[in-house]
């Protein structure tokens, strides 16, 4: 064993549970793939001013939880602590807002790193795979968001999550609300930490999981009471869209979700499978973050699922994914010019565009056939030098035990029609 071990907080994906995950990746990004986002990728840090900026000062995300360092050029950096910020800020470096299709449509999905307490699904370096439609205000977009998404979680076969939806509305009305908020928590017995935030962003305060603080909260002023009309025409709007398309979900009052960016749409999804972490990803419109990191006005929505998390929710229902096998036929070579002529078949059976491998490392009968069967293959070719001189390969179907002579000129044709 090494002495080294991965960072506290942080995992490795190995295989085979790691085919799990690149399942899920792939099977949230299939549906916007089909639905006119491109795919975007950014650099793992960034200026530390654009998440303060954009994430907002007061967050946690952004007092606690960021990595950030100083480069030796003396530029302030951080690990990125989420993606949305990056995107808007690489979308408007290249212009592509003035290129004339809008929205701008984007999906990515990357590591994303913060300076957390570890607990199970809650990790300092995880996973997501996010959209952003970058640019347009309409309701139909927030909806074909979320649609996405619960499509997304439908196919790989997830049940059991709820979709729970809330207005945070505009700058028109959510400073009147902010203040009765306000108003309201200066009334509350909290700790100098709590009454701090509610004085740089009240809405915060509600998203406190502790049940001191929860207690309290009971009679607070509600945002949905405080919506002009304009959100609340707005609103209505997205929750028809979902609802015509047969989403289901909850509407949530008390939902603000963890950034300062957010307007009117906010949404999550939750898994109750998971215990005390149980959004499994999430997302809202932030019609003000383009101009708060100096770009022009560029009303946007996006979400982020968090691949692990969704990982863990398939777990919790008892999900098993249907993964192909990785490798379908294991070649087996007795002697050296068997291990010539074979290893010649495997490249030529990849060539055609199936998976094959190879007993390496000069191994006895019995040890290689242990290595196919470990290997998951359909089939095995086994050739000695016996079957060399009648120029046949053994075709072993590794289900049935059966085993056939098939002439060396046609086992790649053979293999083909059988592997369909």
């Amino acid at each position: 064993m090494s002495t080294f071990k991965a960072p506290k907080g942080t995992y490795d994906l190995l295989p085979p549970d790691s085919a799990k995950f690149l399942a899920v990746r792939e099977a949230i990004a299939a549906p916007l793939r089909g639905s006119g986002y491109g795919y975007i990728e950014t650099p793992g840090f960034e200026n530390v001013e654009l998440f303060a900026r954009g994430v907002g000062e007061s967050t946690d995300i952004v007092t606690k939880e960021m990595y950030a360092f100083e480069t030796k050029g003396g530029d302030r950096l951080a690990l990125r602590p989420e993606g949305t910020a990056s995107v808007l800020r690489a979308a408007l470096e290249a212009n592509l807002h003035k290129t004339g299709n809008l929205p701008v449509k984007l999906w990515y999905s990357g590591s994303y790193y913060r300076y957390e307490r570890p607990q199970k699904g809650r990790y300092r370096h995880f996973s997501q795979v996010g959209a952003e439609a970058i640019g347009a205000e309409d309701p139909a977009l927030d909806a074909e968001l979320i649609i996405l998404a619960d499509q997304a979680y439908r196919s790989l076969g997830l049940r059991n999550f709820r979709i729970l939806l809330n207005s945070l509305g505009d700058k028109e009305c959510r400073p009147v609300y902010r203040e009765a908020l306000q108003t309201f928590l200066r009334g509350l017995d909290l700790d100098e930490d709590t009454l701090r935030r509610a004085e740089i962003n009240p809405l915060r305060v509600l998203d406190d999981k502790r049940e001191s603080v929860q207690k309290q909260l009971g009679g607070a002023p509600l945002l949905r009471d405080y919506l002009c009309d304009a959100c609340k025409a707005y609103h209505e709007e997205v929750r028809e869209l979902v609802t015509a398309a047969g989403v289901v979900f909850e509407d949530d009052p008390k939902l603000v979700r963890g950034l300062d960016y957010y307007t009117r749409t906010t949404f999550e999804f939750v898994h109750d499978g998971l215990g005390s972490q149980s959004a499994v990803g999430g997302g809202g419109r932030y019609d003000g973050l383009s101009e708060m990191i100096g770009g022009p006005a560029l009303p946007s929505v996006g979400w982020a699922l968090g691949v692990d998390r969704t990982v863990l929710a398939l777990e919790a229902e008892g999900v098993e994914l249907e993964l192909p096998a990785t490798t379908s036929v294991f070649a087996v070579p007795l002697g050296d010019e068997a291990r010539r002529v074979l290893f010649a078949k495997v490249t030529e059976l990849r060539k055609n565009g199936v998976a094959a491998d190879f007993a390496f490392g000069g191994k006895g009968l019995k040890a290689a056939m242990k290595a196919a069967n470990r290997s998951g293959a359909r089939y095995a070719l086994v050739l000695g030098e016996r079957d060399i001189e009648q120029g046949v390969v053994q075709l072993k179907d590794m289900e049935s035990g059966e085993q056939t002579a098939v002439g060396m000129n046609e086992i790649v044709a053979e293999l083909e029609s059988r592997l369909g």
